[in-house]
């Protein structure tokens, strides 16, 4: 299911699943034969057409590297920090028999999803029909697409996805979407049905048919249609998850747990046969699980965290992914100009923050940042500092590679297969 086919790519190893490239003498479950970064740049991006690249021999940054090498803005990843958030992670949920399907839509990476496979996750999620043209094409196919499909174009393409990969899931909340869909199918030639899962709002309100009765009578109407296959229920409780008090965040989130099962339950009592009720995020993952009913938890962002979920739900996972930055301009005695701006960082949830503590961020356009301080050590033009993102999702699909590194050097360099990809 997820071996990777790049029938024009003649040097690499055909057996080789992923694009990383491993540290020599570290174990290697997926590596791939070093090969030239700007050459792996410029195939896969006109593979995919994601985006225009010029290459630049000069720099051609590799396995063995320091970080400190590193051109910037880039994001950096700490191994061992990300491998204690994912070992904490599986440690605490697998025992409960709940499965984890973790959501894509943050690291956008095909590598990244073998890894959490590989520690004991089932498939994963991807939010956008876009993100999982890619990821399924780089051999990742056990996916649910969280969003709902709408529009003649979006249900022309999941059509042409489907056709290629029978083990995609989708979610719908009105009969009009489950009907274009299965029309498109209809008219395709296409025999076997999508599966297909109701997408409930369980508080959020954001998209999703009401519980209940609503529920039931959707349940009913997909039941009678040809091409879908309806298997079970999603309910995101997003508005829960950076809750700041946990007592509150437990509490709301049972509640939405009630409401998920009891219409899970409602539409089995009535024939349909609901075996999966998927639900939950990082910062509810850990009530999720407890709730008999719950059968699937969709946690994303635990795996390298931001300043939002950090003052959400504490320290349990660490922040393990910053965006390297250097010092270019030095204004007055407290204070310098980095070259991390909105095009680098996001601030939807707020500001970044400085890993070095007694720095103050502030944003100065696109490709300028500011840092102040009172009591901090003196930056210098030229020196590089570590900004923790405020929100890790919208700051990755900012960035062309991850650059992986251990006691900084670089380790595997991944690419965000996915950037972009927002249709």
């Amino acid at each position: 299911m997820y071996r990777h086919r790049f029938p024009c790519f003649r040097y690499l190893s055909h057996s080789i699943p992923t694009l990383a490239r491993q540290a020599p003498g570290r174990p290697a479950t997926q590596q791939l034969r070093p090969i030239d970064l700007h050459r792996y740049q410029l195939l896969h991006l006109s593979i995919f057409q994601r985006r225009h690249y010029t290459s630049n021999m000069a720099y051609n940054p590799k396995v063995g590297d320091s970080i400190c090498s590193l051109d910037t803005p880039s994001i950096i990843v700490d191994l061992d920090l990300m491998e204690a958030n994912l070992a904490s992670l599986m440690s605490s949920l697998l025992p409960t028999g709940v499965s984890i399907r973790p959501h894509l839509k943050t690291t956008k990476s095909a590598i990244l999803a073998r890894k959490l496979v590989a520690a004991g996750a089932k498939g994963g999620c991807v939010a956008k029909l876009s993100e999982a043209e890619v990821i399924c094409s780089l051999g990742f196919t056990d996916l649910l697409i969280t969003c709902e499909i709408i529009g003649a174009t979006k249900v022309k393409r999941l059509v042409e996805l489907f056709r290629k990969y029978r083990t995609i899931r989708i979610v719908v909340d009105s009969e009009i979407g489950a009907s274009k869909i299965d029309e498109a199918l209809a008219k395709s030639g296409i025999e076997e049905p999508i599966t297909t899962l109701l997408d409930l709002d369980v508080g959020l309100h954001r998209t999703g048919v009401q519980p209940g009765e609503p529920a039931l009578k959707l349940a009913r109407y997909i039941a009678g249609l040809k091409h879908l296959k309806l298997i079970g229920v999603q309910g995101y409780e997003g508005h829960l998850q950076h809750e700041h008090n946990r007592g509150e965040r437990k509490r709301a989130c049972l509640e939405s747990m009630a409401t998920l099962t009891q219409t899970a339950d409602i539409l089995r009592k009535d024939g349909h046969n609901i075996e999966v009720v998927t639900t939950g995020g990082t910062g509810t993952a850990e009530f999720c699980v407890t709730v008999p009913g719950v059968t699937e938890v969709q946690p994303g962002s635990f795996l390298f965290m931001d300043t939002d979920y950090r003052n959400a739900i504490g320290s349990k996972y660490k922040n393990s992914l910053t965006v390297l930055s250097t010092v270019i301009s030095k204004q007055g005695p407290k204070c310098i100009t980095i070259d991390a701006g909105l095009k680098s960082l996001t601030t939807d949830s707020g500001f970044a923050e400085c890993k070095t503590l007694g720095y103050t961020y502030g944003v100065l356009g696109d490709e300028h940042g500011s840092l102040s301080w009172e009591d901090g050590a003196d930056l210098s033009v030229g020196d590089t500092v570590e900004m923790i993102p405020s929100h890790i999702d919208p700051t990755i699909n900012l960035h062309d590679f991850y650059y992986a590194h251990r006691k900084g050097i670089i380790e595997e360099i991944w690419p965000v297969d996915a950037r972009g990809k927002v249709q």
